[in-house]
């Protein structure tokens, strides 16, 4: 990924990423971590049967990833672990909440202009004006 796609502020949704999703070799379900303090969604990733099932051994928000193909216990690398909090499941068992509370300093593997890890991976919206989509921005102290 690029810097400018994971921190700009030009919108460049890719609306091609179920598609790949798809293509994937494992049988995998949307997975969501949710901060289960605030209710803020922190993190939007897929898990398989093995994503689940280590979750639920290490009580860590555990992911498949679908770009690499592997396993990703979210904070293995960075330290900034999600631990669950509880972990629910839709009306079709087509998808998984995860309720966590983070241990570490974010969630999101960008950082602010001070080089801390974001809180969470949804730090823009969309900006609009007169009904027009004009890009991004980001949200108040996500710079």
């Amino acid at each position: 990924m690029s810097k400018e796609l994971e921190e700009g502020l030009k919108l460049e949704l890719d609306f091609t990423k179920l598609k790949k999703v798809a293509q994937t070799p494992e049988d995998v379900i949307p997975a969501i971590a949710q901060c289960a303090d605030t209710g803020e969604v922190l993190i939007v990733g897929y898990a398989n049967r093995l994503a689940l099932e280590t979750a639920v051994k290490e009580n860590m928000a555990t992911f498949w990833s679908t770009s690499r193909n592997e396993l990703w216990i979210k904070g293995k690398t960075s330290g900034d672990y999600l631990e669950i909090v509880d972990i629910l499941v839709n009306c079709e068992q087509n998808s998984i909440v995860y309720k966590v509370r983070l241990k570490g300093k974010g969630s999101c593997h960008t950082k602010d202009k001070s080089g801390k890890p974001r809180y969470g991976c949804y730090y823009r919206r969309i900006k609009t004006k007169d009904g027009a989509i004009e890009g991004l921005e980001f949200l108040q102290g996500a710079e």
